[in-house]
C-alpha cells in the first residue's frame, strides 16, 4: 500500500513540475514557447523512461560483471531478489573510487545495480549485502524510474528558463515576456526542479533504508555502511562540475562535498538520521563493530 501512496505523490509531484516547464515556457516564449516546452518534455520523457539506465551506467563508467568476474556479488544479489520475489538485474562494477552504490532501470526487468571499486575495498560482505538489499528496494518500489524522470524534468526546467539569454524582451512584441519576468525564472526556475527533486529522493532514502534492513534482515549492517559510506564520499567526494553529478540522486549516499548553503540541497537525508532509524529498527543503542574485508572478486 505505501508504494502506491508514494507513486500517488510523485505523480502529483511530477504534475507540478510539468506544468512549471510549460508556465516557463509560454512566459519567456508566449505561444511558441509553450509548444516548444511542451515537445521537449515528451522527448526528454521518453529518453528518460527508455535510456536512463545506459545514461547512468555510462556516466559512472560502469562495466558489466558475470558471475565469473563478481561470483560472491552476484551470490548476495542472487540471494536477495529471491527472497524479495524479484528478477535478477544485471549487475556493474564502476572504477570510481568513491564508496558509493546505486539502481537505475525502468522497472524490475530492466533493472541494474552498480557498486563503485571504492565500497568493494571497504565494506564487508556483511554490509555489502545490506547495501545491495537497499538498492533492490529502491527497484521494487520504483523509484529508480521516478529519480530518472525527475532528474529529466528538473533538467528540462533549467534549459527552459536559461533560453531567456536568447529570445527578445523587448515590449513591443506582445508574446514577449517582461524582462522581470524572466529574471525569476532564472532563479526560480531551476530553484523548484531542484526542491521538487530534493522532496522525491530524500523520502524515498528513508523507505528503502527501512525497506532494505527488512529484505537483509540486518539494520546495523546497513547503518554501519552508510557511515563508512559517507566518511568515504567526503574524503572522496565528486567533482561539482563532473559529469557524474548528475546522477547524484540516484546513489545510497551524497556524492558531492557540500557546506552551507549547498547543503540545502542535498538530495539525501542526513546520514546521522539514517543511521538513527535504523538503530530504533534494531533496537539497540550503538553499531557493533565489523572488520572491514577486502573484497578480492572487485577488481576482476
Amino acid at each position: 500500500m505505501r508504494r502506491y501512496r508514494n507513486g500517488l505523490k510523485t505523480a502529483v509531484l511530477l504534475g507540478l513540475l510539468t506544468a512549471l516547464i510549460l508556465t516557463a515556457g509560454y512566459w519567456l516564449g508566449g505561444s511558441t514557447g509553450l509548444g516548444i516546452a511542451t515537445v521537449l518534455s515528451l522527448v526528454t520523457n521518453g529518453i528518460a523512461y527508455f535510456a536512463s539506465d545506459r545514461i547512468a551506467l555510462r556516466t559512472m563508467g560502469a562495466r558489466p560483471v558475470g558471475p565469473r568476474q563478481a561470483p560472491e556479488l552476484h551470490a548476495m544479489v542472487r540471494e536477495l531478489t529471491e527472497s524479495a520475489g524479484q528478477p535478477m538485474p544485471r549487475i556493474y562494477i564502476s572504477a570510481l573510487a568513491q564508496p558509493n552504490a546505486f539502481a537505475t532501470g525502468r522497472n524490475p526487468e530492466h533493472a541494474a545495480v552498480c557498486v563503485t571499486e571504492g565500497i568493494l575495498r571497504i565494506l564487508n560482505r556483511r554490509e555489502l549485502r545490506a547495501v545491495l538489499a537497499h538498492e533492490l528496494s529502491h527497484i521494487g518500489n520504483r523509484d529508480i524510474l521516478i529519480s530518472s524522470v525527475a532528474a529529466a524534468l528538473a533538467g528540462i526546467v533549467t534549459s527552459v528558463a536559461n533560453l531567456a539569454f536568447f529570445l527578445p524582451l523587448g515590449a513591443e512584441d506582445d508574446d514577449a515576456p517582461h524582462p522581470l519576468a524572466a529574471m525569476l525564472m532564472l532563479v526560480l526556475g531551476p530553484l523548484a526542479a531542484g526542491l521538487i527533486q530534493l522532496a522525491i529522493s530524500r523520502s524515498r532514502e528513508y523507505e528503502a533504508d527501512a525497506d532494505g534492513a527488512r529484505l537483509s534482515g540486518d539494520p546495523l549492517a546497513l547503518a554501519s555502511a552508510l557511515e563508512k559510506i559517507e566518511a568515504g564520499t567526503r574524503a572522496v567526494p565528486l567533482a561539482p562540475e563532473g559529469s557524474a553529478v548528475s546522477q547524484a540522486h540516484l546513489m545510497i549516499a551524497n556524492p558531492l562535498a557540500g557546506e552551507g548553503a549547498a547543503a540545502m540541497f542535498r538530495t539525501h537525508p542526513p546520514t546521522s538520521e539514517r543511521v538513527r532509524r535504523l538503530h530504533k529498527m534494531a533496537g539497540r543503542a550503538s553499531v557493533p563493530a565489523l572488520r572491514p574485508l577486502w573484497t578480492p572478486w572487485a577488481l576482476r
